[in-house]
């Protein structure tokens, strides 16, 4: 820390921020447009111009730019001096003059910096009578809106674009005062990070082009904060709506997750909320229709078929909350409760779990990713695919220079170029062993693209040479001996290497060789500071395996065995887990099929008796990141408030008043408090888990917490359409938001769970740099969620015995699994705009597998498997491992349970 002077007022600063950063952070208003936290500065607007003082004698002083000077104990400056104020005023002036004046129709919708910043600065009148620079705007994508017309040239979206997220198909183009922002061509950006062009740029340059469909200001939506439910990073978000339709998604900041990105993915997979084809009422199927039932009768019904049933059969779900899967396995026992995981994925989850519980490693968060490590092995996962905030994260570490050169060349941390200048290519380690290769690649310092049993033999050959044990017989490759000892001699030398691996390989033993690399370290290096990732495959496929379940496929086997049994399915498709024939006998043997869902899957059309569930964006509930973060999500809107015909209930309410007279113990869940104390008292896992955020009960000042804007218009007008007179507002039981902009204006001060973002002054995203100048932000205090894995369980020590008889199992061609960024996740294949973006299914196999079936490039092929036929185009790779073809399993009409699986017989479509 250290002292500086602003306007003759002393301040005590942090020395190693400039002085713009410092000025935001003690509540100063300065406009600026180039300046972003995590991009740096380089000084290219001149707009957050100050005046610089050489001693406390000097009364002229000069004008310098506050995010280029460096916070010098003792420096004296001036905000409001009156040159300074005349020099933004002038430049936000010039910045103006080829600016259209289209603010009422921009798609910004007020949310604007360029706006925020010239009313500070005080151009008030335009004085420019000339004719205006015209571009024209390129096609980037169904997400992205262009408009170049108002851009300032403030560099944002090539620093981030390209120098940050590491994008190679945007640039700046020209030169003087033709300069361009975009591609060389139209296109789709291909950067899976690219919808964060919105939120960067200051002006309308990019804009959300999703929500433009449905346009509204910013101060007339509802929020709520809520979690990305996409993968299991656990991203925080804020969303968005109005007329019971989600119509934008925000990045929400969490120090420790996603700071201030979020990946496209999650920001634009939101489609699936509103499909014409999504269910609104309870169904019975009865002679070969479907009957449509109110509340009641579904609930009368399925009390029926319970009180009637010898068994009672659950399958939960890792993409529904903790609160839906519990209530599940109140009902059914928790003998009869299944995760909805098939088996190995089951093993792979349980294994993390006992790796977690034994707290014999870190597991980093974003944040410490990106900061504290200076080696990174990632094995068997495509992070990119699955999990790309933290592929994200794991670029910055990568090209992070190390900050003792830093100091050494005295250069700030803020100084973006200088620090370009002196990484050059300098890199951090990153060793990247997968089945196909990925985005990743082009970074590694080594890739290995090879089977999940070659990957194993490889760790175990790791793990002989650690132990000063010499390489076996049967690793005979020179090559890999020798990338052996180079990865060994690394990963033990190391102060802070990094080990991700995770779920999605679908291999125990993987899992374990990795762990078992990870011990040895720790134990010949004391000094090691060594890092662990295990992801897992949801967003919540961590908090259901802290409930004690059973397989999917031991589920079914009961099923089918147990005569007059019933079976209810809580947010899951048993089609993307198996084929249609294997699931005739489920669904077609007279037995009553129970299905919970908020969207129309092939087992909700299957299933005996349907209840409609809410989706994350209408229900409140708790899930559990891959770090075992147990995070909240807020519900943003009622949707039975919009249409008065419907049904519509969190899961875990319907299967409440489903097993009203079937729970053993008596339910008393009347709001989500109720079912978290419930569960927090069984499960000790849970314990904690109350801390994740404040409880229904929590006000401020006896005032809740506004989910509306104070200038929210047109509220009374909403339900017009439906009664002319205004329709009292719904109450939220479930948590400490108002469905109203009545509340307690500051909540920011008081609660880390903020709603929207908005500070006097500053309408746009970029009021988190001003709203985190707030002394008492509790949303920079860490305290967004609570760590589960709190303690050391008593418990036997990692399990690290590999199964070599799985591990040298000779295979043949045999079904892999590859990912995609749009077609692997579940739910957002329902949305329509994103069905248009995912990729017809394409097989992949070896050369020399292509040359030995004689099957060429492109070819239509078909295979047989579990008694169903599939059809693929073929695409040859040269890097794909030989015996093995490669599917995109989990995309729709690719069951996951193909994984494993031999095929005998591939053979060209005619």
């Amino acid at each position: 820390m250290t002292i500086i002077y602003i306007d003759n007022k002393k301040y005590e600063v942090d020395d190693l921020k400039n002085v713009l950063h410092n000025c935001l952070l003690l509540g100063k208003d300065i406009p600026y447009f180039c300046w972003h936290p995590l991009l740096g500065s380089v000084g290219s607007c001149r707009q957050c111009a100050i005046k610089l003082y050489s001693n406390k004698n000097d009364k002229v002083g000069r004008v310098v730019m506050a995010c280029m000077t460096p916070s010098k104990d003792g420096i004296k400056v001036s905000i409001q001096d009156k040159d300074v104020q005349k020099f933004r005023r002038s430049i936000i002036e010039l910045l103006m003059l080829n600016h259209p004046h289209d603010c009422p129709v921009c798609a910004e919708g007020g949310s604007c910096h360029l706006q925020d910043m010239t009313v500070m600065a005080g151009h008030l009148y335009r004085r420019y009578r000339f004719p205006k620079r015209i571009y024209k705007n390129q096609y980037l994508g169904p997400f992205i809106s262009h408009e170049m017309n108002r851009c300032i040239h403030c560099y944002r979206c090539v620093r981030y674009y390209k120098d940050y997220a590491q994008g190679t198909d945007f640039n700046v183009y020209g030169i003087s005062n033709n300069i361009y922002f975009g591609r060389v061509e139209d296109g789709i950006l291909e950067n899976e990070h690219s919808g964060n062009l919105i939120e960067l740029c200051p002006t309308g340059v990019f804009t959300d082009k999703t929500s433009l469909k449905n346009y509204n200001r910013k101060w007339d939506l509802q929020y709520a904060p809520s979690i990305c439910h996409f993968c299991s990073i656990g991203c925080n978000i804020i969303v968005g709506e109005r007329y019971g339709k989600v119509q934008k998604i925000e990045n929400r900041f969490n120090p420790q997750v996603n700071h201030y990105f979020i990946c496209d993915k999650g920001r634009f997979g939101y489609g699936f909320n509103h499909r014409d084809s999504r269910p609104y009422k309870p169904k019975y199927f009865t002679s070969n229709s479907y009957k449509n039932l109110t509340t009641n009768e579904a609930i009368r019904l399925a009390q029926n078929v319970l009180k009637k049933s010898s068994k009672i059969i659950g399958i939960g779900s890792s993409r529904a909350s903790i609160e839906s899967n519990y209530a599940l396995l109140k009902l059914v026992g928790s003998k009869n409760f299944s995760s909805g995981m098939l088996q190995d994925e089951q093993l792979c989850m349980n294994y993390i779990v006992s790796v977690l519980n034994s707290k014999e490693f870190h597991i980093p968060t974003l944040y410490e990713i990106e900061n504290n490590y200076d080696v990174a092995l990632v094995v068997g996962e495509d992070l990119t695919m699955n999990s790309p905030r933290m592929a994200l994260s794991l670029r910055q570490m990568i090209k992070r220079v190390n900050n003792d050169e830093i100091i050494n060349k005295n250069i700030d941390q803020w100084n973006h170029l200088a620090i370009l200048n002196i990484a050059q290519n300098k890199k951090n380690i990153l060793y990247n062993i997968n089945t196909n290769s990925t985005k990743l690649d082009e970074l590694s310092s080594w890739n290995y693209i090879t089977s999940i049993p070659n990957q194993v033999k490889f760790f175990l050959e790791l793990i002989n040479q650690m132990n000063n044990q010499s390489i076996s017989n049967d690793f005979c490759d020179p090559f890999l001996t020798k990338k052996v000892l180079e990865i060994a001699e690394v990963l033990l030398n190391s102060k802070r290497p990094l080990i991700i691996c995770g779920s999605h390989s679908r291999n125990v033993n993987l899992l374990k060789s990795v762990v078992k690399v990870a011990t040895i370290i720790k134990k010949m290096n004391a000094e090691s500071e060594i890092g662990v990732v295990l992801l897992s495959d949801n967003a919540n496929s961590m908090g259901v395996s802290l409930i004690s379940s059973i397989s999917i496929e031991k589920s079914l086997s009961i099923f089918e065995k147990t005569k007059n049994s019933v079976l209810i399915i809580v947010e899951n498709d048993l089609y993307r887990m198996f084929s249609t024939a294997k699931l005739k006998t489920i669904f077609n043997n007279n037995k009553t099929v129970i299905v919970l869902d908020h969207q129309n899957t092939m087992s909700m059309i299957k299933g005996s008796l349907t209840f409609p569930s809410t989706s994350f964006f209408e229900s409140s509930g708790t899930i559990v990141n891959y770090e075992g973060r147990a995070q909240r999500f807020f519900k943003v809107y009622d949707p039975n408030v919009y249409q008065k015909d419907i049904s519509v209930m969190d899961s875990w309410r319907w299967l409440k008043l489903i097993g009203k007279n079937y729970y053993i113990t008596n339910n008393t869940w009347n709001n989500l408090d109720d079912i978290i104390n419930d569960y927090a008292n069984n499960i000790d896992q849970f314990r904690n888990i109350r801390k994740a955020a404040p409880n229904s009960y929590f006000r401020i000042i006896n005032q809740k917490i506004p989910r509306l804007p104070n200038r929210n218009s047109g509220r009374t007008a909403l339900m017009s359409h439906i009664n002319v007179h205004e329709i009292k507002q719904p109450t939220d039981v479930d948590s400490m938001f108002a469905f109203s902009m009545e509340g307690f204006p500051n909540f920011y001060k008081y609660s880390s769970h903020i709603p929207f973002i908005w500070m006097p002054g500053w309408n746009s995203p970029q009021a988190w740099n001003k709203l985190n100048s707030t002394k008492n932000l509790r949303c920079f205090n860490n305290d967004l969620g609570i760590q589960l894995f709190d303690k050391k369980y008593i418990a036997p020590n990692v399990d690290c015995k590999i199964d070599q008889k799985k591990v040298y199992e000779r295979d043949g061609l045999r079904i892999i699994i590859y990912y995609l960024f749009f077609g692997s996740e579940e739910i957002t294949q329902y949305s329509s705009l994103i069905k248009t973006l995912i990729p017809k299914t394409i097989g992949l196999i070896s050369f020399e597998d292509s040359k030995r079936l004689q099957l060429k490039h492109n070819a239509q092929v078909q295979f047989n498997c579990f008694g169903s036929l599939f059809s693929i185009k073929l695409k040859i790779s040269n890097n794909f491992p030989v015996g093995y073809i490669g599917l995109p399993l989990g995309k729709i009409g690719m069951p996951l349970s193909l994984l494993g699986q031999a095929i005998n017989f591939l053979k060209e479509a005619l």
